[in-house]
């Protein structure tokens, strides 16, 4: 089973100063992509030469009104994997609830012991959908 470190996300209440604050560190954005109809922005900062190990910045246009006003806003940690359906079953078969199945053959995401968010991203394609996950139900919070 093959995986690779993609990136860790947090939530930034003001886009530019967290951008400003990045690049201090020397950081650069390496990728930028507004979604208009979820209303929120993704911006991919990493260091000059590292650009494979980027941070992922969360803008929610709207604000966070849901996250406790004490959140430290650390979102997940996300990892490609050659197939998501083995690491997902390999991952039950070890006892780990799978919160979001991998219903569309590309997205899963399980949590650790400590609760940390861990995203799970087919590599390439997303995989064609397959039983038992096309029909799995959400669990929990992920």
């Amino acid at each position: 089973m093959k995986i690779r470190y993609l990136h860790t996300m947090v939530r930034v209440l003001d886009l530019e100063k967290s951008m400003a604050f990045y690049e201090l560190l020397g950081l650069r954005v390496t990728r930028r992509k507004d979604f208009e109809a979820g209303r929120f922005t993704l911006v991919f900062m990493a260091p000059e030469g590292q650009e494979e190990c980027p941070i992922e910045l969360t803008w929610n246009w709207d604000g966070d009104p849901g996250l406790p006003s004490d959140c430290r806003n650390f979102g997940h940690i996300a990892y490609g994997v050659e197939n998501i359906y083995e690491i997902c079953q390999h991952l039950m078969d070890n006892g780990v609830t799978i919160n979001r199945p991998p219903r569309d053959g590309r997205m899963a995401f399980v949590r650790s012991p400590d609760n940390i968010s861990i995203e799970l991203l087919q590599m390439g394609e997303p995989l064609p959908p397959q039983e038992p996950w096309a029909s799995m139900e959400n669990i929990g919070h992920w």
